[in-house]
């Protein structure tokens, strides 16, 4: 589903990511750990084709860094869930707002739009809150929020940037669980974190960047 591909990219004449090779398959759940500023964003930067590699070439599902076209990138995204450090919430619209603003503007008529925003709010536990703003909402809920925008669309692939950041420790293991649950059905799930500790009770698998290098370092028991 996601291929890297002798990928190089640097900042300034300064190397991020050297020769980097990498399969993700569907339906995985990966961590991905490194220290602040290592390159993480980078990596998931260069999945929903916001950055294109110097060198070497990144392939997700049939997208191909090498050969899309500018307005071919929108159609790549639709098949992808991004939650970003920060919420992004729009604070003068109500949580129902927020998720089906993800629609809208694609286009998706109302009565599919009502569909997937009841059922995701049903998934991340907030139906009750559909009508609050975000400022009316604990950390632990905005983020639910911004997890039940990225699937709204219906993803094959969510990508978690750093998404329990600004979480204590209980509410960021709530938000584990969600990923784990919403990956159980089918849904790859790729998670960027700086905490070992925390990706270690993910059962997932673990890859790192050290040295402008992407490796393995750990992997599920065997059939899990």
């Amino acid at each position: 589903m996601i291929d890297f591909k002798n990928v190089s990219v640097s900042f300034d004449g300064l190397p991020v990511l050297v020769d980097v090779n990498i399969h993700i398959k569907p339906g995985e759940f990966v961590s991905l750990i490194g220290e602040t500023g290592v390159g993480k964003t980078t990596f998931l930067r260069l999945i929903y084709f916001d950055l294109l590699p110097e060198m070497g070439t990144v392939t997700v599902g049939d997208f191909s860094s090498t050969t899309i076209r500018k307005h071919d990138i929108p159609w790549l995204r639709r098949t992808l869930g991004i939650i970003f450090q920060d919420y992004k919430l729009l604070e003068d619209r109500n949580v129902y707002d927020n998720i089906a603003f993800a629609l809208v503007v694609t286009g998706v008529q109302q009565s599919e739009i009502s569909r997937r925003v009841l059922r995701v709010l049903a998934d991340v536990g907030l139906s009750h809150k559909r009508n609050s703003i975000p400022d009316e909402l604990s950390g632990g809920e905005q983020q639910r929020v911004v997890i039940a925008r990225a699937l709204v669309n219906e993803p094959r692939v969510l990508l978690a940037d750093e998404p329990t950041g600004n979480l204590d420790a209980g509410t960021a293991m709530e938000i584990l669980h969600l990923l784990k649950t919403i990956n159980s059905r089918g849904t790859a799930v790729v998670l960027a974190t700086h905490n070992y500790e925390f990706v270690r009770k993910s059962e997932s698998r673990v890859i790192q960047i050290k040295e402008n290098k992407i490796i393995d370092i750990d992997h599920p028991p065997t059939g899990s």
